[in-house]
């Protein structure tokens, strides 16, 4: 697998293959899994979309947008959006230095705009704003989130953000082992590549959620809420 050398603001090959599409059609019955959507009980999880993450990262300017937009529709429709960023790392975490390498721990751990969000990306009074200890926003005693869910009655969660096959997919599986409903928003999405995103893709359609894109989702969204 080759590293994604395209320049900041390119966009994903986030097609699912059809054969995959039809396969979980014929045994779900339907193209998705979720045909229902109560704005209410539904919360947009946004993973990790801060400064750093998204400027390196050559897809995830597109996703800003995207992003944005979902908001502002589940906002609008009476649902909960919540902010995710990375709690700040310890600089000795002997464990992340062994899977990254020293160096690479000391530059994250020494990046103080882990939680700053990108350029395009502006939480209101009434959305969530939490960090996460770890690679997931749903691992149990890592984050706040699911408390604060569990609270406002939500079962759905609609996760975006990068790395899509690392935070993201990670949030999503444990969503899943929690009960919750998932959904990834492909085109709201960002990896390393396209093999790597449509990769993850595939295994929380195949496994754990529905995949979506966002003009579909906002549609049904906004056609229940009306």
């Amino acid at each position: 697998m080759r590293p994604d050398t395209r320049p900041s603001g390119a966009v994903h090959d986030c097609s699912l293959p059809q054969w995959a599409i039809d396969k979980m059609t014929r045994r779900r019955g339907r193209r998705y899994a979720y045909e229902v959507i109560d704005p209410a009980a539904t919360a947009l999880v946004v993973v990790d979309a801060t400064k750093p993450f998204i400027e390196g990262t050559p897809c995830a300017a597109a996703i800003v947008t995207p992003i944005a937009r979902l908001a502002d529709c589940l906002r609008t429709a009476g649902g909960t959006v919540a902010w995710v960023t990375p709690e700040p790392m310890a600089p000795d975490n002997s464990n992340l230095a062994a899977l990254w390498g020293q160096d690479r721990l000391q530059q994250v751990a020494g990046d103080g705009a882990l939680t700053v969000l990108a350029d395009g990306l502006e939480p209101v009074p009434q959305d969530i704003t939490v960090e996460k200890k770890g690679y997931s926003a749903f691992f149990p005693g890592m984050s706040p989130l699911p408390d604060i869910l569990a609270g406002r009655g939500v079962d759905t969660v609609v996760i975006v953000g990068v790395l899509t096959n690392v935070c993201c997919e990670s949030s999503a599986r444990d969503a899943a082992a929690l009960g919750y409903r998932v959904i990834m928003v492909a085109d709201a999405n960002a990896a390393r590549s396209d093999e790597e995103h449509r990769s993850a893709l595939y295994n929380i359609l195949r496994n754990f959620g529905d995949v979506r894109f966002t003009d579909d989702l906002i549609a049904q969204i906004a056609a229940t809420a009306s």
